[in-house]
């Protein structure tokens, strides 16, 4: 859905019509928006989730369990096959786990973390958590299988193999009985099952530990979920369950948006992106997550009636909307840009959706891959997750970085906003007049001149 060569413009974008405007008006008068060039591989049993990771596909296949696909090659024309399962034969590689009914597959991260690598101690690396080692797989009756892939990381092909005793199925009591979806917030993995939302603590995924069980009640058939800071966004049958996550184990229900058929979800900064079903992209404004607001929803004129997930993702100066629309096909949404959006270089600008793409699949479209992790330093428990620029150097760990959010009883610290009044004053939200200090510039230091020096100057001589 993007061009090959830099800058990687998605075709039918504003920057494919000033960068490539050729293609771009082949794309709409010729090809009527409809993207031409894509490769299919056959899987066992039905692909309801996926995660691409490096050159790896992950994939949660229903009774299938849990299967792997190689993409290396996916844009190579020198292959004839270019996606697999097993660059070789079965006997040299073996990257699938069978589940009694795999719903979906979990990352920490999409970039290549691999926590099994050597480390230099003269770097003074911080150590990687073993939990980026695992992908975690919710299954309606095993709960959570999770599967040690760090051999795929390694670049050692010939140990492409998931053995019996690198694989952990956890499911206390039957109390994940029902998972449908998984969310990787540093070492919590969050989970949604037919009891609701459970928190489970992966920091040894070989013996993970049951956090806090569901509160049967709070949600009604759960499907999808997202965190993002300090609270959890849920989709279920009656629309998107907002949570409190100020207590991270202890999820607590704050508000809900009702919404007809709530499934795959986003949360992109201040605007929350729900796949809607036969309404569309439901777009949520979650400035203040306790108090949500439905802003939109968006059909393109009706075409977008049978939403099933949403990826959103962000390059040069315009974010994008991959939207999984059922029957339909893969969607792709320009979300925001300079070609309709003024303020689109602001913190979370608000958007404007178009639609510029259509893949029509051969078969029903339900799940699109997370994109790349990039510029992401840290996750939600204080895990590095890339090399810092100076040796030795890391970012806040969590008690260290609570203390910037919290009050020493556990209350968090409240801002408002700035209002400019009428006559110029500044008040809060609340109608408190603030009176900042005025700004004084502060006198720059004087500066000596220089002594003039003749252009030419002999050198001394040598002794």
């Amino acid at each position: 859905w993007t061009e090959r060569d830099e800058p990687q413009a998605a075709i039918g974008s504003h920057l494919h019509r000033l960068a490539y405007p050729k293609n771009h008006e082949f794309h709409l008068n010729k090809n009527g928006s409809i993207l031409k060039e894509a490769y299919h591989h056959h899987g066992k049993g039905e692909v309801l989730d996926l995660l691409l990771r490096g050159e790896y596909l992950y994939a949660a296949c229903g009774k299938a369990g849990f299967v792997v696909f190689d993409v290396a090659n996916v844009d190579n024309k020198g292959f004839s096959e270019r996606i697999v399962t097993a660059p070789v034969s079965m006997l040299g590689q073996r990257v699938f786990v069978e589940t009694k009914y795999a719903t979906s597959v979990v990352s920490p991260s999409t970039l290549a973390l691999d926590p099994l690598r050597n480390r230099l101690p003269e770097n003074e690396e911080q150590a990687i958590g073993l939990n980026y080692g695992f992908i975690y797989v919710t299954d309606l009756e095993e709960g959570i299988v999770a599967v040690l892939a760090a051999t795929l990381l390694d670049g050692i092909p010939s140990n492409n193999f998931f053995k019996k005793e690198d694989v952990v199925r956890f499911n206390p009591n039957g109390v994940l009985n029902g998972a449908t979806h998984g969310y990787m917030a540093g070492t919590r993995l969050y989970v949604v099952c037919t009891a609701g939302i459970a928190v489970v603590d992966v920091t040894d995924p070989r013996n993970p530990k049951l956090l806090s069980a569901p509160i049967p009640g709070v949600l009604r058939e759960p499907r999808k979920l997202a965190v993002q800071f300090q609270h959890a966004f849920v989709t279920d049958a009656d629309g998107v369950q907002v949570f409190n996550l100020t207590d991270p184990i202890h999820p607590r229900k704050i508000a809900t948006v009702p919404l007809t058929d709530a499934q795959g979800i986003y949360a992109a900064r201040t605007y929350l992106y729900v796949a809607d079903g036969p309404k569309g992209l439901a777009i949520v404004d979650i400035k203040n997550p306790a108090s949500p607001k439905l802003h939109s929803h968006f059909t393109a004129d009706g075409l977008l009636n049978d939403t099933r997930a949403v990826q959103i993702g962000a390059i040069n100066a315009s974010m994008y909307g991959l939207v999984a629309d059922g029957k339909n096909g893969l969607r792709v949404l320009q979300l925001i840009s300079p070609e309709n959006q003024p303020n689109f270089m602001g913190f979370s600008p608000e958007p404007k959706p178009k639609l510029i793409a259509t893949y029509p699949t051969k078969g029903e479209a339900v799940a699109v891959s997370r994109g790349l992790d990039r510029d992401r330093v840290v996750d939600e428990t204080g895990g590095q997750t890339v090399v810092f620029g100076r040796r030795g150097s890391r970012p806040f760990k969590e008690p260290e970085w609570m203390k910037f959010l919290q009050h020493a009883d556990g209350t968090p610290y409240r801002v408002q906003d700035v209002v400019t009044q009428p006559d110029g004053t500044l008040t809060t939200t609340e109608g408190a007049a603030l009176n900042p200090e005025p700004y004084v510039s502060p006198e720059s230091a004087e500066q000596s001149e220089p002594t003039p020096r003749a252009r030419l100057e002999r050198r001394p001589a040598r002794k």
